[in-house]
């Protein structure tokens, strides 16, 4: 099994990818796992610096915008392949419409890029969010769509697209749909495991909702078994961690791991949700960013667990490490970059 950071050897010679949003999280980490095994990228990122610091020989940094179908076409020529990463998630202050620009039609703008280059395979990274609230979890690729926000709203539609010209046969490829990802490196949650190791965590609600992590280098190492397995199209797959659990389970293993107490303090849920839809309420039109937020609320009350056995069987996907190995690399990475 591979190591965390690493990836097997491509299936054949080395060959050149595209990635869009190869200055974020997932994508930088795409671009780290193809270089590794000894490929070429096209690195994308909207503006200039944000790929400072990611040097390497067959690293060709370019500057383009998913919502410019010139430079696309233009970045995607001479490519074996498209890594589609790049979408607007979840910005404050943000208007619907930037939403519907960059995840739909800038998704719109990549799939004619790669068939204009040659119907090039394109992966394309979706969400889990697509599937919203899971009345009966785990869930597999077959749960309905129940988007509960703009973000997840344009994603699904983006999915579709995609979906019709891989089904189709105007495209090759498949959908990439991630948990809820962390890892070294990661800011979203970094803000949780400061305030558990500051014994000042607290739960919204009971902290038995289930919860179901992705490590970023399993998810690297997902969408590099989706490109090479070119067997498979027009798929969607989920991509998780080793297991689900309750949040509670996994506060307690941060804390026992930092070497705190773990979280005990529970605040009632349909109070806070309230008071974030109040906080929305009042401070988006003055386009100031809410202290508290209804969707950072609704993290505590919505569960989260899903099934992995069709990218297992069919992209031979197998987390690295235990939940705990990956909790303990976090920790590690925190501590060096002096965020705990």
């Amino acid at each position: 099994m591979d190591t965390p950071g690493t990836s097997s050897a491509p299936s054949s010679a080395p060959k050149t990818y595209l990635v869009t949003g190869a200055a974020g999280f997932v994508g930088s980490e795409i671009t780290r796992h193809l270089l590794a095994r000894g490929d070429r990228v096209r690195a994308m990122a909207r503006r200039s610096g944000q790929l400072d610091g990611m040097d390497h020989p067959n690293l060709d940094k370019v500057i383009g915008d998913v919502r410019d179908a010139d430079a696309l076409r233009k970045h995607a020529q001479g490519m074996d392949g498209i890594f589609h990463i790049a979408a607007l998630f979840r910005q404050a202050n943000v208007p619907d419409q930037a939403y519907w620009d960059t995840n739909v039609q800038g998704t719109r703008n990549v799939m004619d890029a790669a068939i204009a280059a040659g119907n090039l395979r394109m992966i394309y990274c979706s969400t889990c969010g697509v599937h919203g609230h899971l009345e009966n979890p785990p869930a597999n690729e077959t749960a309905p769509y129940a988007p509960c926000d703009i973000y997840q709203e344009t994603k699904v539609e983006a999915e579709k697209l995609v979906l019709e010209a891989y089904r189709s046969g105007r495209l090759p490829g498949v959908v990439i749909r991630p948990a809820m990802i962390y890892g070294p490196g990661d800011t979203r949650f970094r803000k949780m495991f400061r305030m558990i190791a500051k014994r000042r965590f607290f739960y919204v609600g009971t902290g038995d909702t289930l919860v179901h992590y992705l490590d970023n280098r399993d998810l690297a190492r997902a969408f590099l078994l989706a490109m090479d397995h070119t067997e498979r199209n027009g798929q969607a797959y989920i991509i998780a961690g080793e297991r689900s659990m309750t949040l509670r389970e996994f506060c307690e293993i941060v804390a026992a791991q930092l070497g705190v107490p773990p979280p005990w303090l529970r605040l009632p849920l349909k109070p806070m949700q309230m008071l974030g839809g109040l906080c929305e309420a009042v401070c988006v039109p003055l386009r100031i960013p809410p202290p508290l937020y209804r969707r950072r609320v609704d993290f505590y009350a919505k569960d989260r667990a899903y099934n992995i056995a069709k990218a297992r069987a069919e992209l031979d996907y197998r987390p690295a490490l235990t939940l705990e190995e990956e909790v303990r690399d976090v920790i590690a990475d925190y501590r060096q970059r002096g965020w705990l």
